[in-house]
């Protein structure tokens, strides 16, 4: 094939591929969960119960705390010596990406809250430079933090034989304005987390154009 010819071939390739990538992201995710209609025949979804815990700085962090905006979340705890620590880089890297959006923030559940009090929350978030207002570390109530990942089809509990007495999901989530889960990956797993990366800018897309 003569020059020309092979540059044409790339070329139209190249295109070819941002036309994909411009219809993935106008394509809007699905809403995961169970759904029921009601009758007037509207499709009622699986949706995040009310919550009410309190972030690294003290403030109460509720629903309406992210109104308006998507927010990716995960459960984890300081003194976690397995999976946390490869979930919290992919949870940073996510930060770092979206950081300058106002349109997400970032919310992390510790499941241990007897240790990771909020003075221990608020000094692992200074430690890792990140903004209290665009990722809120929340502690609360043991049971009702418990029960919340359920919601978001997550998993905590207390276990004596697991590593360091906690079984915990590895995964963030995705959830929309209302509330509503979207999309999740393996936090374990960057290449999973690339994924995801793609989910919230589908998402971040369709809340603009139906803006």
């Amino acid at each position: 094939m003569k020059l020309p010819l092979l540059i044409t071939f790339a070329t139209l390739l190249a295109l070819a591929a941002c036309e994909t990538a411009e219809q993935e992201l106008a394509t809007p995710l699905p809403v995961l969960g169970f759904h029921d209609v009601n009758a007037d025949g509207d499709t009622l979804y699986h949706s995040i119960a009310d919550f009410k815990f309190v972030n690294q700085l003290g403030d109460t962090i509720t629903n309406q705390t992210f109104a308006g905006k998507a927010y990716v979340v995960d459960f984890f705890f300081l003194s976690c010596s397995t999976i946390c620590p490869k979930v919290s880089k992919q949870m940073l890297r996510l930060y770092e990406e979206f950081e300058a959006q106002d349109d997400i923030l970032l919310l992390a559940h510790t499941v241990d809250p007897k240790r990771d009090t909020v003075e221990a929350l608020r000094t692992y978030a200074e430690n890792m430079g990140v903004k209290a207002d665009k990722w809120h570390f929340v502690t609360g109530d043991k049971d009702e933090i418990y029960e919340i990942a359920e919601d978001y089809f997550s998993v905590a509990v207390e276990n004596p034989d697991a590593p360091d007495g906690i079984d915990h999901s590895g995964r963030i989530i995705l959830v929309d304005p209302q509330g509503r889960v979207r999309a999740f990956a393996n936090g374990t797993d960057p290449a999973a987390v690339d994924g995801l990366i793609v989910s919230i800018r589908r998402l971040l897309q369709e809340m603009n154009t139906a803006s």
